[in-house]
């Protein structure tokens, strides 16, 4: 199996790290391509108006100049192919098999996925027909992620989730809870399929010398009860089925 990873947060964030951790141990080979620099909140952003750098960084593993989509498309273009994708000539790139993107530092719920750059990765390798998931970690402000108890519950997530069916143009959206029990040790919450909450968020912003800077409570954002940010907030993890469109 070849696993594709990929992030918003940069080649270097701890959650990368974290999602790499927890594909240890399957037989696949994993690629990294991710941006060289954070690209948080850029949405489904594309670059074509200049060249993308690549540029390996050690094996089978790459950063790019652009975003979390460019990154998926630039990989899918000269490092793997598509499924089902006929070679071409001497082309001897392997089919990836899945395209996991994360662990953001954040949550991405609800109408989060219009603007996350690390949903916008698996939106795009859905796009041409790659099985994908994108993992996420709410966590409450000022409050550090446990990295390694989210690897922890990755893996155990990936090993539910992975075998599941997922229709053509779908992906799946996953965002673990900031914990409610204490420590490492902390057992892992359930995991809840749910929809994906259309809630406006809150909408507040504070004037400053500069300019209006937006300003809101995260945690307060509207919720409907069976959706995801209902879910998450309620210490579960939430597991959602995007759609390309």
């Amino acid at each position: 199996m070849i696993v594709l990873l990929t992030n918003d947060d940069g080649i270097d964030a701890p959650g990368l790290a974290a999602i790499e951790a927890s594909c240890r141990g399957w037989a696949c080979r994993v690629v990294v391509v991710a941006p060289k620099e954070p690209h948080s909140g850029c949405g489904h952003r594309v670059t074509t108006d200049r060249p993308l750098v690549l540029e390996q960084v050690g094996p089978d593993r790459f950063h790019v100049d652009g975003t979390p989509a460019d990154c998926v498309r630039l990989a899918l273009t000269t490092l793997v192919r598509v499924p089902g994708e006929a070679d071409v000539g001497a082309d001897d790139r392997p089919a990836v098999d899945w395209v996991l993107s994360g662990i953001n530092a954040g949550g991405n719920l609800g109408v989060d996925i219009h603007h996350s750059g690390t949903v916008a990765a698996a939106r795009e390798a859905a796009l041409h027909g790659v099985r994908a998931l994108a993992a996420s970690h709410y966590h409450r402000r000022e409050e550090p992620i446990d990295w390694q108890r989210a690897a922890a519950w990755m893996t155990e997530v990936l090993g539910e989730v992975l075998p599941m069916p997922l229709a053509a143009g779908e992906f799946w959206n996953v965002n673990f809870p900031h914990p409610l029990g204490a420590g490492t040790a902390a057992a892992r919450p359930p995991l809840v399929e749910c929809r994906i909450d259309p809630s406006p968020l809150p909408l507040g912003y504070a004037s400053e010398p500069e300019g209006w800077r937006y300003r809101s409570r995260y945690q307060e954002r509207k919720r409907v009860p069976d959706g995801d940010v209902a879910a998450c907030f309620g210490g579960a993890i939430s597991l959602s089925r995007g759609r390309v469109v």
